[in-house]
């Protein structure tokens, strides 16, 4: 039988935690950003779920998801947002800024899917563009501090 053992983890944030103020504020600003151009606040959520699940980050998927409930998603949108192309749930604003999520997100393949940030581009203006690009790189960078930190994700106790 095979033990597996894994090393503790540093945890970047808390080893610098000035370095992860000053993302916590990028991401704030970014979404004031995102708000300041029209976006929705469930977008700016669905956004940050959809980078966490391309990313396999399982604490960003519970924040983001509790969160976005709590602001008034459903379920039901947030169960097919993985196969968001395949169906009817997301208006152009939404598809347009989940392309631009993921193309941003599996950036490097940017030089092949370069038709995916124009096409995003079309239906969102230049502030929104910006706007959903700041979010996207935010979510990443927090979806990495998570990860390589390797931050614990356990089911809430039910009370």
């Amino acid at each position: 039988m095979t033990t597996i053992t894994t090393a503790p983890r540093t945890n970047v944030g808390s080893r610098h935690p000035e370095l992860y103020g000053t993302i916590t504020t990028m991401a704030a600003m970014a979404d004031q950003a995102a708000l300041a151009e029209g976006l929705s606040p469930l977008l700016i959520e669905l956004v940050k779920i959809r980078v966490s699940q391309i990313n396999g980050c399982a604490y960003c998927l519970r924040i983001h998801t509790a969160d976005s409930l709590a602001k008034g998603e459903s379920q039901e949108r947030l169960s097919v947002l993985p196969a968001w192309r395949e169906t009817r749930y997301f208006d152009e604003q939404e598809r347009s800024a989940l392309a631009l999520a993921e193309y941003l997100t599996l950036i490097q393949d940017s030089h092949d899917n370069r038709h995916l940030y124009e096409a995003a581009a079309e239906h969102l203006t230049p502030g929104q563009t910006s706007a959903i690009t700041w979010v996207a790189m935010s979510i990443n960078t927090f979806n990495r501090i998570a990860i390589s930190s390797s931050y614990k994700v356990a089911p809430t106790p039910q009370r």
